[in-house]
């Protein structure tokens, strides 16, 4: 029997890059700092790289976000912050020459915050292919057919056993990557960091990766729990505008002639925002602001019947269609009743149901708050969803 040590494993550090914006997500933040599951995006990432070995992790993060990022990872020290830059490659070389320090890592991992769900038999087959001026990527392969387009049309068939699907984290010694990203040309636009580090000459390992480690993009893909369908799922949603002169009234997406309009940044129009907070509530798929941010200048006037559309459509994509909504405004004015049987009516056709499942009542408080001073409207309102056969 040899007494010889086995080597000691090789120290794993990571960058994950959360220094962009997201907005394709829908979330009122950038969606690396979205709600996920019971956590955040970015917190499950580094909660999975943590348990797949890796010590130090360094993020990138926007300028300004210092506080709200170390409060996401509060527990997971050791942990650094970058601000990152204007591309994803200026935030890796920031991150690589900032963070850390001798004794320097023996291996990094770079990693999308936008991936969050790393299973640690990725990291082991990473950190076994990668060596001195060898990087290892994960790929999945392609599944359907592939071709080239050009000028919105077919040009040529692509060779589909040739390509892969490139996932991230990418693996490289940390010597390696410092030196690939520091003789990156600024002028060129990376689209990872194996492009990076294949400019100076470093060979990429393709190991398997895993349909888990999916890019978060789209609102859709935040909804994402696994427990069993509910048969039923219920969602109340409140919402409140102030009245203005000169703005237009809105109710439940009927016009209402009247002194005042209510001014928000759509059509301000309480009554449905309430209803698709129900909505967006039942589904545990967040609220209004997250999916339509206010200081978006491409919901100005909008009609806020594109918001029902949109919170009926996630909720189908769920599995779940709307059996029934009950709608409270409260105010002094306007009179609801002569406009309640069209507000139902109105209601009923964006949400896809019968008239008889919507419905829209009022109420005053006595004279009592803004509301009774005449100074904004307030909604409440209860969805219940049913799981689709």
């Amino acid at each position: 029997m040899s007494d010889q040590l086995p080597p000691p494993a090789p120290s794993i550090a990571a960058v994950i890059v959360a220094a962009g914006k997201g907005l394709r997500a829908g979330q009122p933040l950038p969606k690396q700092f979205a709600p996920y599951g019971d956590s955040t995006v970015l917190r499950t990432a580094a909660e999975h790289l943590r348990a797949g070995g890796v010590g130090l992790i360094c993020v990138a993060i926007p300028e300004g976000a210092d506080d709200l990022v170390r409060g996401m990872l509060r527990g997971l020290e050791p942990f650094v912050l970058v601000t990152g830059g204007e591309t994803r490659q200026e935030s890796v070389y920031k991150a690589l020459n900032s963070a850390f320090a001798d004794p320097y890592p023996d291996i990094v991992l770079i990693h999308d915050a936008a991936r969050p769900d790393c299973p640690p038999d990725v990291i082991e087959r990473l950190v076994a292919a990668c060596g001195d001026r060898v990087g290892a990527i994960p790929v999945l392969p392609v599944v359907d057919s592939m071709i080239v387009a050009e000028d919105g049309k077919m040009a040529d068939k692509a060779d589909r056993e040739s390509l892969r699907r490139v996932q991230t984290p990418q693996a490289f010694t940390f010597l390696d990557a410092v030196l690939a990203h520091n003789g990156w040309e600024g002028a060129k636009t990376a689209g990872d960091d194996a492009q990076v580090a294949r400019a100076i000459g470093i060979e990429i390992a393709l190991v398997d990766g895993d349909e888990r480690l999916r890019k978060l993009t789209f609102a859709e893909d935040f909804m994402n729990d696994t427990a069993p369908a509910l048969p039923v799922r219920i969602g109340s949603g409140y919402d409140v505008h102030r009245l203005a002169a000169g703005e237009e009234l809105w109710l439940c997406g009927i016009k209402i002639d009247h002194d005042k309009g209510l001014a928000g940044h759509s059509d301000a129009d309480v009554g449905l925002h309430a209803v698709v907070d129900a909505v967006l509530g039942a589904i545990a798929a967040g609220d209004i602001g997250q999916h339509f941010p206010p200081s978006d200048p491409q919901w100005r006037g909008a009609p806020s019947a594109r918001f029902v559309e949109h919170a009926v459509k996630l909720a189908d994509q769920a599995g779940y269609a709307v059996g029934n909504v009950d709608l409270t405004l409260i105010c002094e004015a306007p009179k609801i009743g002569p406009h309640r049987e069209a507000m139902r009516a109105k209601l009923a056709e964006l949400l896809g149901v019968a008239v008889s499942s919507v419905s829209v009542k009022a109420t005053t408080t006595e004279k009592l708050g803004f509301t009774g001073r005449g100074e904004g409207i307030a909604a409440q309102a209860v969805a219940t969803l049913v799981a689709r056969p």
